[in-house]
């Protein structure tokens, strides 16, 4: 995919040229000056989790460690999640299914390696950026049962202030699927954190969310069902909307996730004369109690 190259490449460039300045940045100014890194523990609940199998209960518990900061030149998001806690017979995540699924999100400041202020109107900071899927139980790359998601992403980013939201996460990725050894389009990805309402014991309610939209993948990636019908799509993507309630370590909260053609899968995916195939599209729910370390 001659587009993909010349974004991944242009990324690439630019951090190996930065390299040559990084003592230059070190020098005048300590970028490590306004390091810092959080941590908590979310117990979740989610409800109708997308893609759903065909009649199967989309339920599921699971403990999720989150956690984030900055060090110096690289800013980091991520998390762990471990499903099914009991090992309940029913829901999603029984009879053998994925125990865990990893998230993990480092970006590269290019203004604090090159030393050079680079913001530009709305535009605060720029980064070289990745991301990496692991684990989780998606549907293998044949097409026939169950297996995990092993993903990469690499593209650009920034810190971009948004009216009333402030300060949003912005990245444009290539994907790079670890499985195939294959790059299959591109993803779109914003993310924000907004304090809104404030009480007098300090405490804050916050909308938080994130927008994940994918483009220009290969239809024909894994094939089609039994009707005809390419099991993969051009384009999909998630959107998740979260109100919570924040106290210095614990906090409480609702958030609905609309997934359209979850992770590139066209609603009755591998669907055959057994099955009826997966349901891609549609909104889930999620409980949160958390535990601020």
């Amino acid at each position: 995919m001659k587009k993909l190259n010349t974004l991944v490449l242009a990324s690439t460039v630019a951090l190996a040229g930065s390299a040559f300045t990084v003592s230059a940045a070190e020098q005048t100014g300590d970028i490590h000056a306004n390091d810092y890194n959080w941590m908590q523990f979310n117990i979740m609940y989610a409800i109708d989790e997308h893609p759903i199998a065909n009649e199967d209960e989309a339920t599921h518990n699971y403990l999720e460690m989150e956690f984030g900061g900055r060090s110096g030149f690289v800013d980091l998001y991520g998390y762990v999640d471990v499903f099914n806690l009991g090992n309940s017979d029913s829901g999603d995540k029984a009879d053998g299914a994925s125990k865990m699924f990893m998230k993990f999100a480092p970006r590269f400041s290019l203004d604090a390696i090159t030393g050079t202020d680079l913001s530009l109107g709305p535009v605060q900071e720029v980064y070289l950026s990745t991301l990496f899927n692991w684990g989780g139980g998606a549907i293998n790359t044949d097409g026939n049962g169950a297996g995990d998601v092993n993903m990469s992403f690499w593209g650009v980013g920034a810190d971009v202030m948004v009216p009333w939201l402030g300060k949003t996460g912005m990245n444009l990725y290539g994907a790079y699927d670890i499985n195939r050894k294959d790059w299959n389009g591109y993803q779109f990805s914003a993310n924000w954190f907004k304090p809104f309402v404030f009480f007098e014991d300090k405490s804050f309610l916050s909308f938080q969310g994130y927008v994940d939209y994918q483009f220009d993948m290969d239809e024909e990636y894994s094939g089609t069902n039994s009707d005809g019908d390419f099991n993969n799509t051009e384009h999909g993507g998630a959107a998740f909307f979260g109100l919570y309630y924040h106290t210095d370590r614990f906090a409480l909260g609702y958030g609905g996730k609309y997934f359209y053609h979850a992770y590139g899968l066209n609603d009755n995916a591998f669907k055959n004369e057994f099955w009826g195939g997966l349901d891609t599209t549609g909104w889930t729910h999620f409980l949160t109690a958390t535990y601020k370390i």
